[in-house]
């Protein structure tokens, strides 16, 4: 069957036929995956009769999940080509479902997935926080969401299914631990695709499973605490009756990177001070650009404090962010007038030093108009989470600067102490 047309004839034909009779999954099949036909052998008796495979490709987490149904719905698709093509021709034809070829080139570094190791620890985060991961539904309830259960095995010889064994060992005998379903190989939680566990996630904090919004919110911050490292992230899609309901997207936005790289400024500042700050910013930007603006401000001046407090340099409570970055320039010489006249480009680095002690300023006056803290008019419209990430950039980039800046004056003090 050489020609595109009758071959998409002929399917579409199949495709009616399988559904008409309620063989809807393979009606899915025949629909739903490209098609090909390949010419797979030859028989010479009665004239020679060609032998054909009509091969739907499907993506491999696809292929997967169908398991041993694959055989009985090659046949039902294969029995309705012979009804339509027995008296046609005479080749022979049968389906044959293949998983499709990957043709990523990042899979051995796993960047487009979601690592196994980053899997566990949210999985362990939950057993140690004792999190009933069906929240207030119960397992099967919860499973029924994401899985057709009916269709997955049963580990158990005397059910059928998978919702066999299920009510068996957890409402009947009771003898499987609450988090059996982590380590389960039928829902491929650690081992599956990236969306599969991110799915999983997602339900685990949906408002019919978790209703209590604060509760939602934690679960939530525990999980991107380790899902951002790996580029992923969830975040608030819509609200259902005032709650909010997750859905799951890949990081490419400068703030996670922002916040990530935060988050190392404070600890090689060891300023635990600074973690409150980041963790705010970290959940206001997408969600609460106001928050997020003000909170850079404050990202700033708890750095400074820090820098400040290590240097023994004193600070009172009056001091606004100008005295404070000032005082930092001064302590660590990031004035321009340190900047040598002899120096290649030292008008290029004092124009960007000065910038950087002046961008400061500019938060501080930008969180004044839009950020937290200030009564608004009815006229009055917020920033958009792309002017918070601008923000975020800005006071991280600040932040980044000074702290390396320190660790370079602190590393050539200990060198001089030790020479003298």
């Amino acid at each position: 069957m050489e020609n595109s047309d009758h071959l998409e004839s002929v399917l579409a034909t199949v495709h009616e036929l399988l559904r008409a009779e309620g063989a809807n999954e393979a009606a899915a099949v025949v629909r739903g995956y490209p098609a090909k036909a390949e010419l797979t052998g030859h028989d010479n008796w009665n004239g020679g009769t060609d032998i054909w495979e009509i091969q739907f490709k499907l993506p491999a987490p696809d292929y997967a999940r169908l398991g041993v149904r694959r055989g009985q719905l090659e046949e039902q698709i294969t029995a309705r080509l012979k009804t339509i093509l027995e008296h046609q021709v005479a080749d022979w034809y049968s389906a044959c479902i293949v998983p499709a070829l990957e043709y990523r080139t990042d899979w051995r570094s796993d960047t487009s997935e979601l690592p196994r190791n980053v899997r566990q620890n949210v999985l362990d985060g939950m057993r140690l926080e004792n999190t009933v991961w069906y929240g207030q539904l119960d397992d099967i309830e919860f499973l029924n969401r994401l899985y057709d259960l009916q269709s997955l095995p049963s580990r158990d010889a005397r059910y059928k299914d998978a919702v066999g064994d299920i009510f068996q060992h957890r409402f009947n005998n009771d003898d499987w631990d609450i988090d059996w379903v982590y380590n389960d190989s039928r829902f491929q939680l650690l081992e599956g695709s990236a969306e599969q566990f991110l799915r999983f996630l997602c339900e685990t904090v949906h408002p019919v499973v978790r209703p209590v919004r604060d509760e939602a919110l934690k679960l939530v911050l525990h999980f991107n605490q380790q899902l951002r490292a790996a580029g992923w992230e969830l975040f608030e899609e819509e609200q259902i009756s005032g709650r909010p309901r997750f859905a799951y997207r890949s990081v490419h936005h400068n703030s996670a990177r922002a916040v990530l790289r935060a988050k190392t400024v404070a600890d090689a500042l060891d300023a635990g001070w600074m973690a409150k700050e980041i963790e705010r910013l970290e959940n206001a930007v997408e969600r609460d650009p106001a928050l997020a603006i003000g909170t850079a401000k404050e990202l700033v001046e708890t750095c400074c404090k820090s820098i400040l407090t290590k240097r023994d340099i004193a600070f009172t409570k009056s001091d606004d962010l100008g005295d404070l970055t000032k005082k930092v320039a001064k302590a660590l010489n990031l004035v321009p007038e340190g900047v040598s006249e002899a120096a290649k480009g030292a008008e290029n680095i004092r124009m960007i030093l000065r910038a950087l002690t002046q961008m400061t300023s500019h938060l501080a006056q930008l969180r004044g108009l839009y950020g937290t803290g200030h009564g608004r008019d009815g006229q009055h419209r917020g920033l958009q989470p792309r002017h918070a990430r601008l923000a975020v950039a800005a006071a991280v980039a600040f932040i980044d600067f000074v702290s390396e800046t320190y660790r370079y004056r602190e590393g050539v003090k200990s060198s001089d102490d030790q020479s003298g």
